[in-house]
C-alpha cells in the first residue's frame, strides 16, 4: 500500500555527481524512515545511507561517508539521495526503502516497502 519510485539514476564519469529521488505514495506516514540500499551484479545488497523521517537524523555506511548526503521533503514525500565525488565502486542499482519503526535503520531485515530501484554506472 505504500509506493516508492527511484530516479535520478544514470551514467557519470567517475568523480562526478548524481542526485536521486525516491517519491513516496499510497499508505505515507512522517514516522517512516527512509533508507537507501544498493546492490552490484553478483554481490548482496548492502546499506548505504538511513534517514529518521521525523527526527532528522543520518546514518551512512562507511564507504559514502562524505561523499553522500541523505535528505528529505516531507512535504513532497520525497527522499534525496546527493552522490559526491562518485567512484566506479558506487556502481549499483540503487534501491530506496521505508521502515515503520521511523529510526532510520541499517537493517535490511527493518525495512517494509522497497522501490523498484534505479541504475547508478559510474565509468572510470
Amino acid at each position: 500500500q505504500v509506493q516508492l519510485v527511484e530516479s535520478g539514476g544514470g551514467l557519470v564519469q567517475a568523480g562526478g555527481s548524481l542526485r536521486l529521488s525516491c517519491a513516496a505514495s499510497g499508505r505515507t506516514f512522517n514516522n517512516y524512515g527512509m533508507g537507501w540500499f544498493r546492490q552490484a551484479p553478483g554481490k548482496e545488497r548492502e546499506f548505504v545511507a538511513a534517514i529518521s523521517w521525523t527526527g532528522g537524523s543520518t546514518f551512512y555506511a562507511d564507504s559514502v561517508k562524505g561523499r553522500f548526503t541523505i535528505s528529505r521533503d516531507n512535504a513532497k514525500n520525497t527522499v534525496y539521495l546527493q552522490m559526491n565525488s562518485l567512484k566506479p565502486e558506487d556502481t549499483a542499482v540503487y534501491y530506496c526503502a521505508a521502515e515503520l519503526l521511523g529510526i532510520g535503520s541499517r537493517r535490511i531485515d527493518e525495512y517494509d516497502y522497497w522501490g523498484q530501484g534505479t541504475q547508478v554506472t559510474v565509468s572510470s
